[in-house]
């Protein structure tokens, strides 16, 4: 705000009141406040709200997760509330759907219409007026046919620009911020609406109008991903159908079971041809692996244990709750719901075995195994077995009842399972993809045994942890996945990765590096263009005996 400027110029009292008051400002105790606060009297401070607004050259987060999260069908209407300059109105109009959007700067003459979606992002932190703000986030809600996407600013610090006004501050730019605890902006939607809002990530949450719908997003959201088997066999008659039976297998891997007659809309059309659903997935199985649909069918019951083993932290919905297709995938797969909810009981209970975690990690066929711990990165989670799934989802779980946001770090990508005691590490490598050997940024450790979390950070260490052999730690069709694998290899031919302790953080790593005479280009080990002669004639001579073609 300039206050100290010029410092020489306020060395009295009577000086720095001077400048207090050139900016309209004033302190009660240690707090600086806008002077219309001192006097209940005085006029309202003017806000320029429409100054908040941001042009942006994307779309917002919360728009990009509601997009990423399949809210949007072919027929979907979309409303913004508060849409500012525009920005993603207009960029979900290019998309095809029907949109519309109103800001009482910008877009003031709208017509304020009711749609399946409605945004209402980073509004309420800006209203100065509670009554204002309450009525925005109802209206919003009123006007929402299926879901409605709040966020709004969290967890900042107020910097040295800003003046406590209301239950926010003003910053320099005359505008005003309500900065919301996580957990109080939930509160918040819940108590307003009469709702239970979901987390989706920091500051943004999902209203639905159907609790329905709300469960399968929250069931979706513990999905493992698989893909179609591949034909095995030649078999004529599948050749025949293959097109028409296409439909019936990706619902088969998508659902692990067979559709109802409802289901599927090829259904009369194999009907007559086959039979009945049933006899035409047989010629699915002829020219197929049998196993492979069983552990489809496997994976997608264990997904549905995840989800209602975790429901077991918040409120469990009845069955008559869940979507028509979440309850028939239930009734197939299980005996029936109560078979199913004590199932999933009894898999939480499991985690409480730590030998049964440590085998399931050390059988896991993705991740890399260190001695105690597993090291996953995040695109890898749907592939684990299910009760580790269900284990970070505990971690997540604790941290979402921490924070209200979705569990899981944003920034965090890597995760590393602890077997030895119950804890789950949320690692943040900021460099993974480019950097063949990223240093940690930042760890978030969760101990399950008293929901402690401990924070670390290591952007200012010049001898920060790294990571090695990334390609162990993703799925096959990960970017990039060849590359990291190629580098590995490469490495373990040199003798760099032999003694992990040594080269775990980037002091020892690079003392490695100099004692093989090896740099590195990119993912890609090289001799150091000055090495002794004879030091390489010694080292080339052990990588034959340790491998015979050294690349």
């Amino acid at each position: 705000m300039g206050l100290l400027d010029q410092p020489r110029s306020i060395g009295t009292r009577l000086a720095w009141e001077q400048r207090l008051a050139q900016c309209n400002v004033a302190f009660q105790g240690h707090t600086l406040v806008h002077r219309a606060l001192l006097n209940t009297q005085s006029a309202q401070v003017k806000i320029d709200r429409h100054k908040a607004a941001i042009s942006r050259n994307a779309f917002s987060k919360p728009m990009r997760l509601a997009l990423e999260a399949g809210l949007f069908s072919q027929q979907t209407t979309f409303f913004d509330y508060g849409c500012g300059q525009g920005g993603d109105l207009e960029r979900v109009a290019k998309l095809g759907y029907a949109s519309a959007g109103w800001d009482p700067y910008y877009r003031p003459d709208t017509a304020l219409t009711a749609a399946d979606v409605v945004n209402l992002g980073y509004v309420i932190n800006v209203i100065e007026s509670q009554t204002e703000r309450r009525e925005a986030l109802i209206k919003a809600w009123e006007l929402t046919q299926q879901v409605l996407v709040v966020s709004a600013q969290v967890l900042i610090a107020q910097g040295n620009s800003q003046i406590a006004y209301g239950d926010g501050v003003i910053t320099s730019r005359n505008t005003f911020q309500k900065y919301y605890d996580q957990e109080e902006l939930k509160l918040y939607i819940d108590q307003v609406l009469g709702v239970d809002a979901v987390p989706v990530a920091l500051g943004i949450y999902f209203v639905f109008r159907d609790e329905a719908q709300a469960e399968t997003f929250r069931a979706a959201r513990f999905r493992s991903r698989v893909s179609v088997p591949k034909v095995q066999l030649s078999n004529k008659r599948f050749e025949s159908y293959k097109e028409l039976l296409a439909p019936l297998m990706t619902f088969f891997t998508e659902r692990g079971r067979l559709p109802t007659l409802e289901e599927l809309p090829e259904t009369e059309a194999l009907s007559a041809e086959f039979g009945n659903l049933r006899r035409a997935f047989q010629i699915v199985l002829q020219a197929t692996n049998p196993q492979e649909w069983d552990e489809i069918s496997d994976r997608r019951r264990g997904d549905l244990l995840v989800y209602l083993a975790l429901s077991h932290f918040g409120h469990r919905p009845k069955l008559r709750d869940l979507a028509p297709v979440v309850q028939i995938d239930i009734k197939s797969l299980f005996d029936g719901y109560q078979q199913a909810c004590t199932a999933a009981d009894l898999m939480l209970m499991s985690l409480g075995n730590l030998a049964v975690v440590a085998e399931r990690c050390q059988n896991s066929p993705i991740g890399k195994k260190l001695p105690g711990s597993l090291w996953v990165h995040v695109s890898a989670i749907e592939t684990l077995d299910s009760l580790l799934r269900l284990y970070e989802g505990c971690a997540s779980r604790t941290n979402m009842l921490r924070m209200a946001s979705n569990g899981r770090p944003e920034e965090a990508n890597v995760i590393k399972f602890h077997c030895r005691k119950p804890k789950i590490t949320y690692l943040v490598y900021p460099d993974f993809d480019t950097d063949p050997h990223p240093a940690l940024h930042t760890s978030m450790q969760i101990d399950l045994r008293d929901l402690h979390v401990h924070y670390r950070d290591y952007d200012l260490s010049d001898n920060p942890p790294l990571l090695h052999q990334k390609d162990l730690l993703v799925a096959s069709d990960y970017p990039g996945y060849e590359k990291f694998a190629k580098l590995s290899r490469q490495e373990e031919d040199w003798g760099l990765l032999e003694d992990w302790k040594q080269i775990s953080e980037r002091r020892g790593w690079l003392k490695c590096l100099e004692e093989h005479c090896a740099e590195l280009k990119g993912h890609r080990v090289v001799w150091q263009k000055d090495a002794d002669p004879y030091r390489v004639k010694l080292i080339k001579s052990a990588q034959r005996r340790r491998c015979p073609v050294v690349e």
